[in-house]
């Protein structure tokens, strides 16, 4: 799963689909945070399990940065933003999600795994959004890499390639959608292939985009036109 972004309804009814299949391990990909104003509901779900490793994302970056007393890379409303949930974050959080890493290699059934949440530079800083990418763009992109499946986020449509060298998986993102959908993986391994199913799940989002105005999010219009697709709220 990737990039919930402060929306705790999306999250829950993932976390209850999950418990229809037989899921050993939870991989979050970043940017649990900001967007949505549920960060701490998010942050209290996932670490509250044993069974999630996450890695930062881009908001995770911004938002530490500001608490730490540095200049983040967001700017203008973001940034606004960004102070609002920092404001807003229990600080209970602050050492961990401190200790989040950049990317994580994992071997599960002789298959070698790399989650991150974007493509990383030699500086492991985030690259731009790739707006088309491809099979072979990727392949390009990672062909140093050992690499059986590299799973990511950031960009928040659904992205599968499956090319000679490996698998590519972007779910999309879990929180931010234009119909009433929490998107996330799973990835079936074995020695003889890796099997991705990308779901889709329902659930009833009408108290959480109503959140935006009852807790008074900045840029609230513009978050819910530009990241939810400006969807009706119907009672």
């Amino acid at each position: 799963m990737t990039d919930i972004h402060g929306n705790s309804a999306a999250l829950s009814a993932v976390l209850q689909d999950m418990e229809c299949h037989r899921i050993s391990h939870v991989y979050c990909l970043g940017d649990m945070i900001a967007i949505g104003p549920d960060t701490n509901e998010v942050l209290e779900a996932l670490f509250a399990r044993s069974d999630v490793t996450m890695v930062a994302g881009n908001h995770e970056d911004a938002v530490m940065a500001l608490l730490e007393g540095k200049q983040p890379l967001s700017h203008g409303r973001e940034r606004e933003h960004h102070e609002w949930i920092a404001a807003q974050l229990d600080r209970s959080f602050i050492p961990r999600l401190a200790r989040l890493p950049r990317a994580i290699n994992e071997m599960h059934e002789g298959k070698h795994l790399l989650m991150l949440h974007y493509h990383l530079n030699g500086r492991q800083q985030f690259l731009p959004i790739e707006k088309a990418p491809s099979a072979d763009k990727l392949d390009a992109l990672y062909r140093h890499s050992a690499a059986d499946a590299v799973c990511f986020g950031h960009h928040h449509p659904v992205h599968y390639f499956q090319s000679a060298r490996r698998s590519y998986v972007n779910p999309g993102s879990l929180g931010c959608c234009d119909r009433p959908l929490a998107r996330y993986a799973v990835m079936r391994l074995s020695e003889e292939a890796i099997v991705t199913e990308l779901k889709a799940v329902p659930y009833d989002n009408r108290d959480f985009l109503a959140s935006y105005t009852k807790r008074n999010v900045p840029d609230g219009d513009f978050i819910l036109n530009v990241f939810h697709g400006n969807q009706q709220i119907v009672p």
